[in-house]
């Protein structure tokens, strides 16, 4: 090999052409009879080849493709934010509508159930004006302090003022759930109030995926929230 043709394959390498055609993209049009002559290697039946022209129409298709997912998983996240943000308004309107105490938590349950489908949600409430409500609340109201010994189960999610969803400890799932809840796979945890001091809104789910950790959480803050605003009010 002389001397030059070593110093032109030093110069030309797929980053400097690579720039060249990016600089001149034109260079296939005053080239076309080259543009002909390429052939690019490709797995297909029977190991054939195409040209440059079949791989660019295919890598093109399988961009598009690319972005027919993306486009169809953004419509179907906004679908879902809006049916979402549609059951919050839902609430929000019968917790308004509520006057007292007892008919704020049963706007609560009420809208959990019929709005959100939550079929399996049960409220805690350390607030002791609640207390004479527990007849009255079925299965959904439960009161307790802070100082209860099956309270300190949740004291990282207190203490975190955050909520939290996927599997709990069984002693957790008994407490709010029952004993005979084992059908609960997974749990969306939402602490009332300044790290918990009203107390927390559980629901469940039998599906061990319906709440998991890396879901948003954004929509539980908002439902928190406006159940904290109603109970204080």
């Amino acid at each position: 090999m002389t001397t030059s043709s070593a110093r032109k394959q030093e110069i030309l390498n797929d980053a400097s052409v690579a720039d060249y055609l990016q600089t001149y993209p034109d260079f296939f049009e005053r080239n076309s009879a080259l543009l002909a002559k390429l052939r690019l290697p490709h797995v297909r039946e029977g190991g054939s080849t195409i040209s440059l022209v079949e791989r660019q129409v295919e890598v093109l298709r399988e961009r598009n493709q690319s972005l027919d997912r993306k486009l169809k998983e953004l419509v179907d996240v906004a679908r879902s934010n809006d049916a979402l943000a549609d059951r919050i308004h839902r609430l929000s309107q019968r917790l308004i509508r509520a006057k007292t105490l007892q008919e704020t938590i049963h706007a609560a349950e009420t809208s959990l159930r019929e709005d959100f489908g939550a079929m399996h949600s049960v409220l805690v409430l350390f607030i002791d004006e609640a207390k004479p409500l527990l007849g009255e609340g079925g299965r959904f109201l439960r009161t307790a302090n802070l100082a209860d010994e099956q309270i300190k189960m949740f004291e990282s999610l207190m203490t975190s003022g955050k909520p939290r969803c996927g599997q709990v400890r069984d002693a957790q799932r008994d407490y709010l759930f029952g004993k005979d809840s084992v059908e609960i796979g997974s749990v969306a945890l939402t602490p009332l109030g300044t790290k918990g001091a009203l107390g927390l809104l559980a629901i469940g789910a039998s599906d061990a995926d319906r709440f998991h950790p890396a879901m948003s959480t954004e929509f539980l803050s908002r439902i928190g929230e406006l159940v904290t605003y109603a109970l204080t009010r």
